[in-house]
Order: structure tokens, then sequence, then C-alpha cells
């Protein structure tokens, strides 16, 4: 007794003769289905390749198109023949073109003969498989899919959801519990014989013809009807995606293949010239002779689906970039923002990399070049300082910044006179620590020599791009670590707020402030203001400021306390 080979070939026919011959050297007889639609020319050629093997046979053909019926006819056809011309097969194994034996065959000759009446085919209820994927697990059964799902996707979607709408349901054979499992099974004479030559398969497969992807479910249900004992797994190592797309093997994988412990593998690439080299060619195979097991290189498989649906924090992938939510996080990285500091502060910015060792940026949206660290011109990643190729898209350049400083932390300047294109994408970051002190763009048009009448307007312009920010800073959705204080409030006490920011950076250890930077000269900076409200515009941002008000950092010293005798 033995084990027949069903081969199902559309593609790489050269491959498949490789392996063909490979289980025929084995002892294995081979029926080769070979799908319609290549061409005559090419199958008369690879039928002739084979003609010195007189147990390598080849069934009628089917038009194979996935998820339609061609591909249970042609398992079929090729299954009938080789119960018909070799009667000494005790167990049909069913593989493809791209599979490749990772094992010695005569392992599984031997494991199969010790097992002389176990079936292994995945069979199990809609109910109680997750890997359905589509929308589609019981409604498969019970609808019909006259339209390819790949060529006529529109078609497919818009009869489906009219079936759904006038409610059609089809009815199941009377006796028949639909299940669902791999294709690649792997059954007893006994079982294969019973589906093929039962009384009501006509009406079977009028029933399955109708059903989405029939080659999951025709032998996988009929097998229930007639084993005696099924072990509800498959032989063949085959791995899929998150979108239900079969991974492929390359020669890279060669390791992970031995590790698995099974039989076959798909889907192998044709051109893993090592794969092909060393399972087809070394006899002892480099295997143990032990249960096969894929569920010890599942670990890395679901963590391959991980980072291809989840990725890493704060890098885009090509294949995650267009749907929105799919990122893993927005940036990779902390990183802080300063709004108004850089204009309250003299030489703020070498102040703020001394104390936290940070690199600190000048504006990165600025409107005629970025100002990175240093005046350089180009930074890590190959990032330009270019303003024309950063605004095409500003987030983007903001989220390649920080993945490509990763371990250092950023931190740049922002004002009204930026461009804001990248402010709702920085409201909205978990990473980002912003720090504003509203109104306080307006020091610069008060130490400017410039016509009132320019000031005003600029100043009109640039609260209001400034509210619109905090808008949006103060919005319920921003997930970034916002902190507001107005110019009034601010310049009262800035040890505080500068000490708490610096505390929250936290690459030093914690100390208090021995220096902070110097303070802009704000003598007349509210009667600056009373100008302002005098020429039609309300300056509101600031907070409080009195026209009177001394905000000299040189205040009068306090008289000397005398004592009265």
């Amino acid at each position: 007794m033995t084990v027949g080979i069903v081969m199902l070939v559309h593609t790489a026919l050269g491959r498949a003769e490789q392996v063909a011959r490979h289980w025929a050297a084995s002892g294995c007889p081979v029926v080769i289905h070979v799908d319609k639609m290549v061409p005559k020319k090419t199958n008369d050629a690879f039928v002739k390749a084979l003609s010195d093997l007189p147990d390598v046979l080849f069934s009628d053909r089917h038009r194979c198109e996935w998820g339609t019926w061609g591909i249970v006819a042609g398992s079929q056809s090729a299954s009938e023949l080789m119960l018909e011309k070799f009667p000494q097969v005790r167990h049909v194994y069913l593989a493809s073109g791209s599979c490749l034996p990772l094992r010695p065959v005569q392992e599984l000759i031997d494991y199969l003969a010790d097992r002389p009446r176990t079936d292994f085919i995945e069979s199990a209820t809609t109910a109680d498989v997750p890997w359905t994927v589509g929308g589609l697990d019981h409604e498969r059964f019970t609808l019909r899919f006259p339209f390819s799902w790949k060529k006529h996707r529109y078609l497919f979607d818009r009869y489906v959801n009219f079936q759904r709408k006038i409610g059609y349901r089809r009815r199941i054979p009377r006796g028949i519990v639909p299940h669902m499992g791999s294709q690649w099974w792997c059954m007893t004479r006994q079982t294969l014989s019973a589906i093929l030559q039962d009384p009501d398969r006509e009406s079977y497969d009028r029933y399955f013809r109708k059903v989405w992807i029939p080659d999951e479910s025709y032998f996988q249900t009929l097998a229930r009807q007639y084993s005696t004992n099924i072990e509800s797994r498959s032989l063949t190592l085959s791995k899929f995606d998150f979108q239900g797309k079969p991974h492929i093997f390359y020669d890279d994988h060669l390791q992970l293949l031995r590790r698995s412990d099974c039989f076959v593998a798909r889907k192998i690439w044709p051109h893993a010239d090592r794969l092909y080299e060393v399972f087809l060619t070394d006899a002892a195979g480099a295997m143990k002779r032990t249960e096969p097991n894929p569920g010890k290189i599942d670990r890395i498989f679901a963590k391959a689906v991980e980072r291809r649906t989840r990725g890493r924090p704060g890098l885009y992938m090509q294949s995650r970039f267009p749907n929105y939510g799919w990122e893993n996080g927005m940036t990779s990285g902390p990183y802080s923002v300063f709004q108004g500091f850089s204009d309250l502060f003299e030489d703020f910015e070498p102040w703020l990399a001394k104390a936290t060792g940070a690199r600190v940026h000048g504006h990165l949206f600025g409107p005629k070049r970025v100002e990175f660290a240093g005046g350089e011109s180009v930074m890590n990643g190959a990032l330009s300082d270019s303003a024309a190729i950063r605004d095409y898209v500003p987030a983007a350049f903001l989220t390649n910044l920080i993945w490509n400083t990763r371990g250092e932390r950023q931190c740049f300047q922002m004002s009204p006179r930026d461009t804001q294109d990248a402010a709702e994408f920085v409201a909205k970051d978990p990473n980002a620590q912003i720090s504003v002190i509203s109104g306080a763009w307006s020091v610069p048009l008060f130490k400017s020599n410039r016509n009132f009448a320019d000031i005003r307007k600029e100043a009109a312009k640039l609260q209001r791009i400034e509210n619109d920010f905090l808008d949006i800073m103060r919005n319920p959705n921003a997930k970034a670590r916002v902190r507001i204080w107005t110019m009034a409030e601010f310049i009262e006490a800035p040890m505080e707020p500068l000490q708490t920011i610096i505390d929250e950076i936290g690459h030093r250890a914690l100390r208090r402030l021995s220096e902070v930077p110097k303070m802009a000269e704000l003598a007349g900076f509210g009667q600056f203001l009373q100008n302002l409200k005098n020429q039609g515009m309300h300056p509101y941002l600031m907070g409080d400021f009195p026209v009177a008000r001394d905000t000299s950092q040189n205040p009068r010293k306090p008289r000397k306390p005398y004592l009265v005798q």
C-alpha cells in the first residue's frame, strides 16, 4: 500500500515537473490536473516531458478560477483517475504544483501506513472557524454566487446585497452540515471513493457549484458523512495573512520550514532554487522523524501579521498608509512644541538645548525655510530645509523627522506666522507636548519699526490665526499634552512653568533651574496694546495688561526698612 498524489497545476510547470518526478521516484503514483486556462501548446509540452514516467497520469482538464467550482471538479477528475488506475493506493494526498515535500517521502508513507483509517482534512463548522475573510461565513452556503469575485467584484457585491435585501436563502441539502477548512487534504481510499460514488453526488455537486469558494467546503463537508476517523488538520504547511492570501516561502525561509516538521509546504516561490535543491535532492532532508507541528512557527507568522497590520509606532508602510486608523501611533517618540517662547525670551533655543540636552530647532514650519537646529540644511533621513517639499505633506515631514531622530528628544518652535497645516496633526498626537504663551507673537510687532497701521493689520491677522490654533488645541479630540498661558499670567511668574516644562522633558536629572533665558524688555507694552485698541483692534489673547503696568525685569529696589523709636 502506498500514497497517491493528486497535483493541481496552473503555473510554473517546470517546477511542477520537478516535484512530480520526486514523488514518483519515491514510489508514489501521481495524477496531475492542469488548469484548462493553460495554453494547449504549453500543456502538451508538459505532458510530453513526463511521458517517460508510467506512474504519472493526466486527468481531464477543467477551467479553474479562484473561488469557483472548477477547482473541485479538477480534484474530482484527478481523484477518480487515481482510484481507478492505482488500486494499491490507500491514501490520496491533494497538493498543488507549488507544493514542496519537506521530508523524505518514505516518512510520509510510513506515517500514513501507521494510520490506515485516518482522514487528514481540516473540517469545522462556520461557527467554529475564525479565519473566514471577506464578511461571508454561513452566507456562502445560503446565497448564490454566479459572478467572479476577482473579475466582477462590483457585480458580485451588488448581487450579494440584492439577495440580502430580498431575504433570499438557498436550501441546504438534507442531512448536510456545512463545514470548512483547508483545501489541501489527505483522505483514505474508502472515504474518498464514498464521496465520489455517492448516489446523491449529482445533487451535492449541483448545490456546491453555487457555493462561494467550494474547494474549502465540498470535501470538508462530505467527509463528515463517511469518514470513521477524521483528524481535523492538514499535513500541508499553508499559512495565510490577515487578508486571507497565502504566504509565499522564499530561500531565506529555509530554516523556518525545517522547524515546522511538516511533510509538505505551500506556497513555494518558483525561483526559490535553494529550497528546491535542499528538499528535493537531500535524501536525509535534515528533518527529524517527528509529528508534524506547524504550531512551532505560528508565533513567527503571528508576529508577521501584527507587523503587517499594526507596524512599529510612527513608521508608516505603503500597505497601511492609505488606511486611516491603521497607524500604530502617529509618531515614534515624544517631542515638544513651543509657541511664543522665542518671541518672549531672547536666545530661548540655545538656553533650552543647554537645560535639557534635547535637540532644539527653530521654526520647523517657517514660511521661508525649515529652521533646523544649528542652521543645518539637511537633517537625518535626508530631510531638506525646503519649505516647498515640507509643505507637500507637512504631517509626513514631522513624522519622518521624529522617526529618523529616534532616541533624541526633538523640540521646535511654532508661531502664527508659520504654516498651520500640521497643527491638527500635532494636537491629535499623544507624543506631543505643546506649550503656548498666547499673544507673545505681538512682542516682535511691539519692537518693530513699522507704520502703526501696518502693525494693526498684521496683529489682527496673527491673532485670528492663533485663535484658530488654540481652538484646535482645546478640541476634545486632541490627545497631545497641551499647556496654555496668556502672556500676562506667564510673565507674572515665569519660573514655575519653565520648571514644569524642563521636568517633563526629563532628559537630565531633575533639579531646580539656576538660570532662565532673558525676557524681552516690555516697558511700554501695555500702552502699545492700548494703541491697538484705539485703532479699532481688540488684542485679547495677551491677557490683562494695564496701560501703566511696569513689566521691566529691573524693578526699582525697595527702600530699606527703618526703625521708629
